[in-house]
């Protein structure tokens, strides 16, 4: 049996097992410190990776990704996760509300958030914002194989805007 002083080492602990592949140990003990200390923020993020990435519990992933955003705000790691739940879920207020959050956090890869902003838009036919949220992260990027990738979704939405403008028809008299 496993004896931990304090939550931070049960917490490493955790951790640890999680990048071992353990992920069902990794949930029993961020469970047990968030049952020890609600307010364990770093906790509450990473169940919420592990309910969205290994469960597929999308609400409950939800429920500790803002609940990690509440209680330490200032913590960058989380906004990114958070956004590509809410991209993958499709919920356009809470979207815009975490990207403004996000950006005035420091540490946050500023390129990531344009860039998730950029496919919610995109898959939504939105394709004007989808395309300044793009332009936003080709800005902000600063590794070169990532500037690929956004000047390849560039390229894309002005392909889809162009088929767009093929396709619209206008009936004269």
């Amino acid at each position: 049996m496993d004896t931990y002083f304090t939550i931070e080492e049960k917490y490493l602990q955790a951790v640890d097992e999680l990048a071992y592949g353990e992920t069902p140990k990794a949930l029993r003990l961020f469970n047990e410190i968030i049952s020890n200390d609600p307010l364990y923020s770093r906790a509450h993020f990473q169940l919420g990776k592990i309910y969205y990435y290994n469960i597929k519990d999308y609400q409950t992933a939800g429920f500790h990704f803002k609940t990690c955003a509440e209680l330490e705000p200032g913590f960058p790691d989380v906004y990114y996760h958070y956004l590509h739940l809410v991209v993958f879920l499709n919920m356009e207020n809470l979207l815009n509300r975490i990207k403004h959050q996000a950006l005035n956090t420091s540490g946050v890869d500023a390129a990531s958030v344009y860039k998730l902003s950029g496919l919610f838009f995109e898959k939504n036919k939105r394709f004007d914002k989808a395309l300044a949220d793009y332009n936003a992260a080709l800005i902000a990027v600063t590794d070169t194989k990532e500037q690929e990738n956004i000047e390849n979704s560039i390229e894309r939405i002005k392909m889809k805007i162009q088929q767009k403008v093929i396709y619209n028809y206008q009936l004269a008299e």
